[in-house]
């Protein structure tokens, strides 16, 4: 609650899960403007604050102007330029440590992954190579794992252009995603 004017404003929390899926090979991006515009729209609150927040360490959210032009296979050309410019400075891991200057995964991290139930989802036939993500997480790491805008009247308040973008920077696997949206205001 605060006070505003003399007026008592009760603060209200709407949140709603969306599930998204990732394609391996290379970083996924996926437009998540309209889940999030929708979010706002359910949530009922006028003015506000709206946070997007990726519960996964390989994968980030961000704010970003549409792109007209895409790539082949449907990727933004500032996507297309985000990830060439993070992989100057991070390429990616295609060999086991500590080649390439990456010392993740250690020998006791593959042990942990090996004991538990479901290793055989991130080390599929026992193959190791399958957590060779550091470059991944390092990407994440730098765009942030959330995004707050501002909500006005009931609508996400950025320009004609702006959109939110979720992306997987792991290239090792398709996957399941998933990512929150919080609304608070009034």
């Amino acid at each position: 609650m605060g006070i505003l004017k003399g007026k008592v404003l009760k603060m209200a929390v709407y949140k709603e899960k969306i599930q998204l899926r990732s394609h391996g090979g290379t970083p996924t991006f996926i437009d998540i403007t309209a889940q999030v515009k929708a979010a706002i729209e359910h949530s009922g609150i006028v003015n506000g604050i709206v946070t997007v927040i990726s519960p996964h360490t390989t994968c980030g959210v961000f704010f970003e102007e549409y792109v007209h032009d895409t790539t082949e296979d449907g990727t933004e050309y500032l996507q297309v330029d985000l990830n060439n410019a993070l992989s100057k400075i991070l390429p990616d891991q295609t060999q086991m440590p500590p080649a390439e200057g990456y010392m993740y995964p250690g020998e006791l991290h593959y042990q942990a992954v090996e004991s538990w139930p479901d290793a055989a989802d991130y080390l599929p036939g026992g193959d190791r190579r399958a957590l060779l993500n550091c470059d991944a997480h390092l990407k994440a790491t730098l765009i942030g794992s959330s995004a707050t805008l501002e909500v006005d009247q009931g609508k996400l308040a950025v320009g004609s252009t702006g959109y939110v973008y979720f992306v997987d920077f792991d290239r090792t696997r398709e996957r399941a995603r998933r990512c929150s949206i919080v609304v608070m205001g009034e």
